[in-house]
């Protein structure tokens, strides 16, 4: 067993080894909190996730970091514009990720650092690549020298020659390219005491102080989403090398949900917010939809694209329910996956791969129902659910059946209302009236609903709309 993911820095897929044997170190960028999620924000969690159960599925114990930037210029500026304390509006968009992440499935974080927690690190980090050289402190601001660290722009293959200046407007840098880690106080704005005068942390400084605080000198895999390869991976590296850290063994990022093309972000108005979209959408759904997708290919949102997502998880829903009744009982999950979907994930998380052969065991599993040979069904039904244990789309799992899916509630009252007009068919049937129940059955599958007959009576699951 070799799992293999692709680096960013080495441009190629490698084998893994951890740094520790039988323990991975993760550290996944988290939330910058100036606003509520949409999903394309999320969809990182969610391809981390997968990641960490796929690890510990594999017998690791792992260490799972996701910080929180709770203080940055975004945050500052809708402050300004709302008129409302910048932690007031951190601390509520923080709460708006985490309802996110808990609606869709994630497994709640070893540690989740604020960088306002962490002043002090940074301070310390500062001081030491002052004493390296690295950095220098002018008018209350502290800059990293970019040109005093050889190794600059390596993870993202670039050239410091074409670099054009650091966005920061602040004065007194020896190079404009320089970022900063320490920006000066200015009036309105929070801050907090150091050597070189009052101010607030640079977004970089924060992770690389974390990821040093949680993790050490050396940890195994540093993940995010492919817009911050530059400069914010590239500006923490620096600093974490340059005071004298190994930092990150493999650097792995998913890429963007899109909307026409273009990155899903607030900045072009074309976000679609979680908190609306579990309105509409059963969240294990969203949670397949943005899930098994390879973390590496973009995924472009359409209401079509989830209708399709809706009815690929419809079947496999309906074979986990359809098995269960025929059991007359829970069916555990099987101890160990099918060799075939361990190997689609031992390379590079190959969801996609993996999850065809979810699809093909409910397939032989529904055949196995049609010959009436429970023992195989049942057995194709525990293979299933370790599969999509490792996914975190097990609809028997405690985090849906037990009201972890918000689409519960609405199921229930369908379900009540569906079973009324069946009973209705049934009657018509009962009284050999064999035109009226099949125009009721016709009607109920317009509204998106499959109706099958059994010996117990019948059912009903959703179908494709």
């Amino acid at each position: 067993m070799t799992i293999r993911l692709y680096d960013t820095s080495a441009r190629q897929i490698r084998e893994f080894t951890p740094l520790t044997q039988g323990c991975v170190s993760i550290y996944l960028c988290g939330a910058t909190v100036q606003a509520a999620p949409h999903i394309g924000h999320i969809r990182s969690g969610l391809n981390f996730d997968i990641m960490r159960r796929w690890f510990t599925y594999r017998g690791y114990q792992v260490t799972f970091v996701r910080n929180v930037t709770d203080i940055d210029d975004k945050i500052i500026n809708k402050s300004a514009e709302q008129g409302r304390p910048w932690w007031a509006i951190g601390y509520q968009n923080e709460r708006a990720f985490n309802d996110a992440y808990d609606a869709l499935g994630c497994l709640p974080p070893s540690y989740e650092p604020r960088a306002t927690g962490h002043v002090p690190e940074m301070i310390e980090m500062m001081r030491g690549l002052i004493e390296r050289g690295h950095a220098y402190a002018a008018e209350g601001n502290v800059y990293f020298d970019v040109r005093s660290f050889p190794e600059y722009l390596a993870l993202s293959n670039q050239s410091l020659e074409n670099l054009q200046e650091a966005g920061d407007v602040d004065t007194g840098k020896r190079d404009p390219r320089d970022f900063a880690m320490w920006k000066a106080s200015k009036p309105g704005e929070p801050s907090w005491e150091t050597p070189w005068g009052r101010g607030r942390p640079g977004w970089h400084l924060e992770c690389s102080a974390m990821a040093h605080r949680y993790l050490g000198q050396a940890f195994d895999i540093h993940g995010g989403g492919i817009d911050l390869i530059f400069p914010h991976h590239e500006n923490e590296i620096a600093q974490a090398k340059a005071f004298g850290d190994d930092f990150a063994n493999f650097w792995v990022h998913n890429h963007w949900v899109t909307m026409s093309g273009e990155k899903m972000s607030k900045s072009l108005g074309n976000s679609v917010l979680v908190s609306e979209m579990v309105k509409k959408w059963r969240p294990i759904v969203l949670r397949y939809y943005l899930g098994t997708p390879h973390y590496r290919s973009t995924i472009e949102y359409s209401e079509e694209a989830l209708r399709e997502a809706e009815s690929a998880f419809a079947r496999i829903e309906g074979f986990v329910q359809r098995v269960t009744e025929k059991a007359g009982k829970t069916v555990e999950p099987a101890a160990e996956v099918p060799p075939a979907f361990a190997e689609a994930m031992d390379d590079d998380l190959g969801v996609p791969q993996a999850l065809a052969i979810v699809h093909t065991t409910v397939r032989q599993g529904n055949s196995a129902l049609t010959a009436d040979d429970k023992e195989s069904a049942v057995a194709r039904l525990a293979e299933v659910r370790a599969m999509l244990g490792v996914l975190g789309l097990d609809p028997l799992d405690e985090q849906w059946s037990a009201g972890g899916d918000r689409g519960e509630d609405l199921h229930g009252v369908v379900d009540s209302l569906v079973r009324l007009v069946l009973e209705q068919r049934q009657a018509a049937r009962a009284r050999k009236d064999y035109g009226t129940a099949d125009a009721i059955r016709d009607q109920l599958q317009q509204s998106g609903l499959v109706i099958e007959d059994t010996p117990s009576g019948p059912r009903w699951e959703l179908g494709s709309r």
